[in-house]
């Protein structure tokens, strides 16, 4: 989908890359590694990204180092276009999980939505597979090039927390988050 938007598919998969880890160096040899693509075709596209500011190349040892421009105006703009395309397109996170269980609510934090305190990335309150579950986010894992921190409670757990003001929950509650399930009320 985003690859006919950015207008070529070795673009997309660098800066997705790039944008996911915004705060790591990759050298054009990890780049190959992790996206598939050539060196050439990377090469290419790290001239036209650095040419239009999206990344930044630091040269050490007569190594390339390259990053996603942060300071970049467009760049919060293209981490949430890059995320919300991962996660409703391509792996549709939502349904996968209410698949593996009972879920009344399921909500994407921390670093889905830039909130660096969170203690946790993904909330869960229901009856899920853990087993599937971890296999779910170890792909998204890898995907995306970042470990994620998940939380599962049962409804009991969730009220108990929600009656004793548990501070957990409402970091989760009252911060910024992505909500793909709610069937709580």
């Amino acid at each position: 989908m985003l690859e006919k938007l950015f207008g070529s598919t070795t673009r997309y998969a660098l800066l997705r890359l790039l944008v996911f880890n915004a705060n790591r160096f990759y050298l054009i040899s990890e780049l190959c590694r992790k996206t598939g693509l050539s060196p050439a075709a990377i090469r290419a596209e790290i001239k036209r990204l650095n040419e239009s500011e999206l990344i930044s190349i630091d040269e050490k040892d007569g190594n390339l180092n390259i990053q996603a421009n942060a300071e970049n105006p467009l760049f919060p703009e293209l981490r949430a276009l890059f995320l919300k395309a991962q996660i409703l397109t391509e792996y549709n996170f939502g349904a996968k999980i209410q698949k593996i269980g009972r879920v009344a609510y399921a909500a994407l934090t921390g670093y889905f939505t830039n909130v660096n305190e969170a203690k946790t990335d993904i909330f869960i309150i229901g009856t899920v597979n853990r087993l599937k579950l971890r296999k779910i986010v170890r792909r998204f894992q890898k995907e995306i090039d970042h470990e994620l921190r998940y939380t599962v409670m049962s409804k009991k757990e969730y009220q108990y927390r929600n009656d004793i003001t548990d501070r957990f929950l409402y970091d989760i509650l009252e911060n910024r988050k992505i909500v793909l399930v709610d069937r709580l009320h």
